[in-house]
C-alpha cells in the first residue's frame, strides 16, 4: 500500500466518523429536547412551525383539543388563568379573542401594544406560527388559532412567546450553518490531504530521481533536504551517502591510476636492468668479452643490476603488504639512545665511503627508552637517506641527523644540501607512487615508494612525518614519534 492511499485513507477516516458522529449527536439532542425526530420536518419542512419548549407545544395542542371538544370551556375565566398561568411559567402569554374584542388577557401582559395588531380571523382550524418579531427589546412569536364559540361567534386564541435571539437564529440558519460545517471540513480535509501528502511525495519523488541518476552514473547532482522532518532527514543522509559514494569512486579511480602508472614505472624500472643483463649475457655468449677481467667486469654488471630488480621488487611486495595492512610490527622496549647512536654511526660510515659529510647531533636522555620495531624504523632512515643521496648534486655533501628527545615525543630531523624540493611537488612526496623527478633516470629514478613506505611505517608507530624543503638549499624530513614503552596491536 502506497504512502499516499494510506494519507487518504487515513484522512478520509479522520472525516467521515466525526460526520457520523455529528448526525447521530444532532438527531440525539433533536430526540432529546423535541421528544421526536418527526421534529426535525415539522421545523424545516412545508408544515407549520413549532416552539423550541416542548411544554408550550403540549399546551397549544390541548387548547386546540379544547376548541374542538369543548368551546364553552374558553369562556371559563378561571380555566383560561390556569392555561395562562402554566404558559407563563414557560415566558408565555395567552390573548383570547371573541369577534373582534379581546375577552382575556392577563393584567401583567407585558406588550399591550401587541393587543392593536392582532392577525385577523382566518376560519375555523387555522393554526398559524407568526415570524419572529420585535416589540420594544424583545423578540416574540405568536401562535394564532381560529375557531367558533358555542353560540357561532367567530374566535381567535393567541399565545405569545418571547424567544431567544440566539435560538431564532440557530433555528432559522442551522441547516446553512450545518451544511457550511460539512463543506468546511470536506474542503479543510481535502486541501490539509493534498499538501501533506505533497510534502511528503514530492521529496521522496526527488530521492527516486536522484537514485535513478546515481544508478546511471551521475555523482553530482546534489540533493537538498526539503525541510527538517523525517523525509528531510533522509534528503540529508542521502545526500552524504552521494558524497561519500562519489569521493569513494574518485579514490577508487584515483588508486587504479596509481598503480597503472605503478605497473608503467615498475615495468620501466624492471626492463632497463633486465635490458642490460641480457646486453652482457649475450656479450659474454657472442666472446665480446674476450679477456679474463672483461668476463669479470660483465659478470659484476649483471650481479649489480640483478641486485637492482631483487631490490625493486623486494620494495614493491613490502609497499603491497603495508597498504593491505598485512605486514607485522614487531614492537620491542627499546633504548632509544643507543638505538639512535648505532644507526648514527652506521650511516657515517656508510656516507663516508660515498664522500658525504655526516654529523649528528644526538639530544637524548641515557636509557630513553621506547616501544619500536627496530628493522622498520631503520628502514624509514636508509629510505630517507637514500633519497637525499639521489637527490644531491652538490660538491661538498653534506647530511646531518638532530635527535631532541622530550617528556612525550622525539623529534628526529634526518637534513641534506641537495638541490631541494620544488614547491609544488613537496606536499606530495609521501603520497603513493609520487615521484619529485618523472624522469626514469638509473642515478635519481626509482619506484617513488620509499617515502610512501617510511610514512606508512612511522603512522603504524602512531607517529608523524614530514618534509620542509628550500630550493637549491637542501631539504629535511622530521619524524615525531611519541614516548610509548608499549604497543596495543602488533600489526598495521
Amino acid at each position: 500500500m502506497s504512502i499516499r492511499f494510506k494519507l487518504l485513507l487515513s484522512y478520509a477516516a479522520m472525516l467521515v466518523i466525526p460526520l457520523v458522529m455529528m448526525l447521530i449527536t444532532a438527531m440525539l439532542l433533536v430526540v432529546v429536547f423535541r421528544g421526536d425526530l418527526q421534529s426535525i420536518k415539522d421545523q424545516y419542512g412545508e408544515g407549520e412551525g413549532r416552539f423550541e419548549n416542548h411544554g408550550i407545544e403540549r399546551l397549544l395542542k390541548e387548547i386546540k383539543r379544547t376548541t374542538e371538544i369543548d368551546p364553552a370551556a374558553l369562556t371559563d375565566a378561571s380555566y383560561l388563568a390556569e392555561i395562562d398561568g402554566e404558559l407563563q411559567r414557560n415566558q408565555s402569554n395567552l390573548i383570547l379573542r371573541k369577534g373582534d374584542e379581546i375577552v382575556y388577557a392577563a393584567a401583567s401582559f407585558p406588550y399591550p401594544q401587541l393587543l392593536k395588531n392582532l392577525p385577523a380571523y382566518e376560519k375555523p382550524g387555522y393554526v398559524k406560527m407568526s415570524k419572529s418579531e420585535r416589540i420594544g427589546k424583545q423578540l416574540v412569536e405568536v401562535v394564532h388559532a381560529d375557531f367558533n364559540f358555542e353560540d357561532g361567534q367567530k374566535g381567535s386564541l393567541f399565545v405569545v412567546t418571547a424567544v431567544s435571539p440566539f435560538v431564532t437564529f440557530a433555528r432559522k440558519f442551522f441547516p446553512i450553518l450545518f451544511i457550511a460545517l460539512i463543506v468546511i471540513l470536506i474542503l479543510t480535509h481535502t486541501l490539509l490531504t493534498y499538501f501533506v501528502s505533497r510534502s511528503i511525495i514530492k521529496p521522496l519523488n526527488t530521492l527516486k530521481a536522484a537514485m535513478k541518476r546515481i544508478e546511471a552514473g551521475d555523482l553530482d547532482s546534489r540533493v537538498v533536504p526539503s525541510g527538517r522532518d523525517e523525509i528531510g532527514e533522509l534528503s540529508a543522509a542521502f545526500e552524504q551517502m552521494r558524497m561519500k559514494l562519489k569521493a569513494s569512486i574518485q579514490t577508487q579511480l584515483q588508486y587504479e591510476e596509481n598503480r597503472k602508472e605503478l605497473i608503467s614505472n615498475i615495468s620501466h624500472d624492471i626492463r632497463t636492468p633486465l635490458t642490460a643483463i641480457r646486453g652482457y649475457v649475450e656479450g659474454l655468449g657472442d666472446g665480446i668479452a674476450d679477456t679474463e677481467e672483461k668476463r669479470e667486469k660483465y659478470i659484476g654488471i649483471i650481479t649489480t643490476k640483478a641486485e637492482e630488480m631483487d631490490h625493486l621488487i623486494d620494495e614493491l611486495f613490502l609497499y603491497s603488504k603495508l597498504d593491505l595492512n598485512r605486514v607485522p610490527f614487531n614492537f620491542e622496549r627499546v633504548d632509544l639512545y643507543a638505538f639512535i647512536e648505532d644507526l648514527s654511526s652506521e650511516l657515517e660510515f656508510e656516507l663516508g665511503k660515498q664522500g658525504i659529510r655526516y654529523s649528528a647531533d644526538i639530544r637524548l636522555k641515557p636509557h630513553t627508552e621506547l616501544a619500536i620495531d627496530r628493522d622498520k624504523i631503520k628502514r624509514v632512515f636508509v629510505n630517507i637517506v637514500d633519497n637525499s643521496v639521489k637527490y644531491m648534486n652538490k660538491p661538498d655533501k653534506q647530511i646531518g641527523l638532530k635527535v631532541l628527545g622530550t617528556g612525550e615525543e622525539v623529534r628526529i630531523e634526518l637534513s641534506d644540501n641537495g638541490r631541494g624540493i620544488d614547491p609544488e611537488s613537496l606536499p606530495h612526496i609521501f603520497e603513493r607512487f609520487y615521484r619529485a623527478d618523472p624522469s626514469r633516470n638509473s642515478d635519481t629514478g626509482g619506484s617513488g615508494l620509499g617515502l610512501a613506505i617510511s610514512k606508512q611505517i612511522i603512522d603504524g608507530h602512531g607517529g608523524t612525518i614530514r618534509a620542509s624543503s628550500l630550493p637549491d638549499e637542501g631539504s629535511c624530513i622530521t619524524i615525531v614519534l611519541p614516548i610509548r614503552t608499549n604497543k596495543e596491536s602488533d600489526s598495521v
